[in-house]
């Protein structure tokens, strides 16, 4: 695993949105099916046509342990592009998270397996087999333009992307973020005093 990755696990999404001055989240509707989901990885994108999953598979069979399944399924959410079979098959090779512009099914399946996955919701239709589509391409999911190998971030509140060749000046705004974050709580939330001071001066 590349140390960038490893630097920017623990650091919030809202820290690394901020750095990047909320330009690079994806729809606020793609969310952790289990509120303790985290992921840090690479993006290997993937382009369906609404309700087909086909290429989901080959992406599955080309990936290399790390990656981050990004689907661009156009937003559906009647059809679900995989389950907890197809999410079973894709952490077995090693992918470590899945984020889907769309809907699974099989939830409670996919929570025992603990691989993190943030889509839209959750469908009970299968998807169809008729293979459109492609993968390792640009892709637009949630209203982000992903690349290949692009820095793919998921919690709670979100997922966040940074592309390839601006990852160490975002890493280094969003750790200055976070420090700052960490000093202001421990400066204002100690007492009402405190608190009514720092609200004063804001309105300054």
């Amino acid at each position: 695993m590349d140390s960038i990755i490893n630097r920017f696990k623990g650091i919030p999404t809202t820290c690394i949105s901020d750095a990047m001055q909320g330009l690079n989240n994806l729809d606020f509707s793609i969310k952790p099916v289990k509120e303790s989901f985290k992921v840090v990885g690479r993006a290997l994108t993937v382009k369906l046509s609404a309700g087909d999953n086909l290429v989901v598979l080959k992406a599955i069979r080309e990936a290399k342990p790390g990656d981050i399944l990004v689907v661009d399924a156009k937003g559906d959410t009647y059809r679900a592009i995989a389950g907890d079979f197809v999410v079973g098959m894709a952490k077995i090779v090693g992918i470590v998270g899945i984020v889907v512009d769309g809907v699974i099914r099989d939830c409670a399946g996919i929570k025992q397996l603990d691989i993190p996955v943030f889509c839209r919701g959750t469908t009970v239709a299968a998807s169809g087999k008729g293979g459109l589509g492609e993968f390792k391409v640009p892709i637009s999911c949630g209203g982000v333009t992903i690349h290949p190998g692009d820095l793919v971030i998921g919690d709670i509140d979100g997922v966040v992307v940074i592309p390839q060749n601006d990852e160490e000046e975002i890493l280094r705004k969003s750790l200055d973020k976070f420090k700052k974050d960490e000093e202001r709580a421990e400066r204002v939330l100690s007492s009402p005093e405190d608190v009514r001071n720092y609200i004063g001066e804001l309105l300054k």
